[in-house]
């Protein structure tokens, strides 16, 4: 299906790795240009550029703590320089900090609320100041299932999740004026690298959940998230879409 992506622009956070490298390798291969913002797989990030570029696209890695306004405004405003425009941004970069409420210490709470949910904050308003003044761009935000539904042992993660549903949602109905979309995408459990060393028993309890008895790709999300940067999702705002086999329906 053609998305008619070519020659767009697109920052997408944590992109080092896992869910982000897909996205930003699918934003490629729709013939987006890549802006990518990496703090802590910023080796990934290098070599996924390299491959963009090697293929005829535009990529840079942009190295910063997303939870930072003054990196998030930095990082925007240099993207605009050096690809001379912006479309499109995914908000991607996240952390777990797993714990039990009552194990769960201050700095693990705030660790996974600071870049989960203001990580999220200051990427969308640095991008909407833009997007509001050109009347134009898409916003795609990845949550997660335990966002809607909680999940034991994660309820900071659930929280911020959660919390960055709800901010998209009244982004949506701040921005839709100005034509700019801003959707959301929850995946279930996803089989990165790093879901992989997980016990065996929770992937199986996962799996079991899922309706289609199969757990998402990295892939699975990356193709919801192109067409939401699509013009084939222009009447498409203020959503959240399940990326999870039906392990919360």
């Amino acid at each position: 299906m053609e998305l008619d992506l070519q020659g767009k622009v697109a920052i997408v956070t944590g992109a080092g790795r896992g869910i982000g490298f897909a996205i930003a390798e699918e934003l490629a291969r729709e013939g987006c240009d890549l802006a990518l913002v990496e703090l802590g797989q910023a080796e990934g990030a290098r070599a996924l550029a390299e491959r963009i570029e090697g293929d005829g696209r535009r990529a840079k890695v942009y190295e910063g703590d997303v939870a930072s306004a003054t990196t998030a405004d930095d990082i925007v405003a240099e993207v605009g320089r050096d690809f001379g425009r912006l479309d499109i941004l995914v908000c991607n970069a996240g952390i777990t900090r797993d714990a039990t409420c009552w194990k769960m210490s201050e700095s693990e709470w705030d660790d996974v609320i600071r870049v989960n949910l203001r990580g999220y904050f200051t990427f969308n308003r640095a991008v909407a100041r833009i997007f509001k003044q050109r009347g134009a761009g898409k916003i795609v935000n990845i949550a997660s299932i335990n966002g809607l539904r909680g999940k034991f042992g994660q309820s900071n993660y659930a929280a911020a999740k959660a919390g960055g549903i709800a901010m998209s949602k009244s982004l949506a109905r701040e921005l839709g004026r100005y034509g700019v979309n801003v959707n959301v995408v929850a995946p279930g459990m996803v089989m990165t690298e790093m879901a992989k060393q997980i016990p065996e028993e929770f992937i199986a309890a996962a799996r079991e959940e899922a309706v289609l008895e199969c757990l998402a790709t990295p892939a699975d999300v990356a193709g919801v998230v192109a067409f939401l940067c699509s013009a084939r999702a222009a009447h498409i705002t203020g959503e959240v879409i399940k990326v999870d086999g039906g392990q919360y329906i």
